[in-house]
């Protein structure tokens, strides 16, 4: 099965160190890897309604909602790249996932069972020196693949303020280039992975 791996730039701003890292990672992909990058801020979703208890679901024909729900189930890699905004995914990324919760819910898209097996990764920039401020986004993404029956293959982390600046964190730089060429896992909860250590002791 041919890989097509789907990148969404979750920033505010074009070229953004969250972005530049990126595509410094996807640069390593085999050339046989199908690639599509969508700027979520210039393809916005509307605010997300929950109708989940008195509206049925109708799968969007037309505009971003539609966009973003064909090239999800057509991936087989989702690599969200959001900055860290207030140590957590910033707003238009926040509101794509808030959509999976519409998708999941839509008759005929049997959304959870398509994405059930295929890979969430995560790329971001932050501007703390102390990369532990990123667990909260870290977080966020292991436990919505975990939810979805996803491999997680992780968050690759760099520094970066100012426009550029991810593209003097050596170590960031060095990591991107085997950070897709790892394998994934199949994600879990945390009291999944403790359960699971403690029958092992």
């Amino acid at each position: 099965m041919t890989r097509r791996f789907l990148f969404l730039l979750g920033s505010s701003r074009p070229d953004g160190n969250t972005e530049l890292l990126a595509r410094r990672a996807a640069e390593q992909l085999p050339e046989d890897v199908e690639q599509r990058w969508i700027s979520l801020a210039e393809h916005p979703l509307p605010e997300f309604e929950d109708l989940r208890h008195d509206s049925d679901h109708v799968r969007p024909t037309d505009g971003n909602a539609a966009l973003l729900l064909d090239a999800t189930l057509d991936a087989t890699d989702i690599v969200i790249a959001s900055p860290l905004y207030w140590y957590s995914l910033s707003t238009p990324t926040k509101r794509y996932l808030d959509h999976w919760s519409g998708w999941l819910r839509t008759p005929g898209l049997d959304f959870k069972a398509t994405l059930a097996g295929r890979t969430l990764w995560g790329v971001t920039a932050l501007a703390h020196e102390e990369q532990v401020v990123a667990d909260p986004l870290i977080g966020s993404l292991r436990n919505s693949a975990a939810y979805m029956g996803m491999r997680f293959g992780g968050v690759l982390l760099g520094n970066g303020s100012r426009p550029g600046d991810v593209l003097r964190d050596t170590d960031a730089l060095a990591r991107a280039k085997t950070f897709f060429g790892q394998e994934p896992v199949q994600a879990r909860f945390p009291y999944e992975e403790e359960a699971a250590a403690r029958l092992t002791r």
